[in-house]
């Protein structure tokens, strides 16, 4: 979903929308697939989890090494306080990155002779996902979501009223 506009809190709510969906998404995975004990590469099912950073740039990128903020204007005579020095914001507002990863750890070993993905001591080697953890990850990233919602619907409600001054 493409956000565009003058107004970086949409960009950077929709940013933070996809990715608390892709988090949920991958718990949701994770859930489906905690009793798969054979996977395409013959393995026990993995879980998988995002990792979230903040891109070079950062939010950062408006703001001068002298820590003040400059501010974009159209023309420099609109806000008559503001040097033309100080009059320009650049930058790259959507400033999360994500990868998706694989937990490595091992799963539980029971001891079913009789499964198809025993080995020869009759252990089965199951997933290492923990249902209850996921459900408490899914609420963090369902609350996160909810969050950057409220967070765009301010910045839409704030673009909306300046239009009526």
């Amino acid at each position: 979903m493409e956000i565009s506009g003058s107004n970086p809190g949409f960009k950077i709510s929709a940013r933070g929308l996809s990715v608390q969906r892709t988090r949920m998404n991958l718990i949701a995975e994770n859930i489906a697939n905690s009793e798969t004990t054979r996977t395409e590469n013959g393995e026990p099912f993995r879980r998988k989890f995002i990792t979230i950073s903040q891109n070079q740039k950062g939010l950062n990128a408006g703001i001068r090494q002298d820590g003040t903020l400059k501010m974009q204007t159209t023309n420099p005579d609109h806000i008559p306080f503001t040097s033309q020095a100080n009059a320009t914001l650049k930058g790259n507002t959507a400033s999360l990155d994500f990868e998706v990863h694989e937990d490595e750890s091992v799963g539980e070993l029971i001891f079913m002779p009789e499964h198809p993905d025993a080995d020869e001591k009759g252990y089965v080697e199951m997933s290492n996902v923990n249902v209850i953890q996921e459900m408490v990850e899914m609420i963090a990233a369902s609350r996160s979501y909810e969050a950057n919602l409220t967070a765009l619907d301010t910045s839409k409600q704030m673009a909306k009223d300046s239009l009526e001054i």
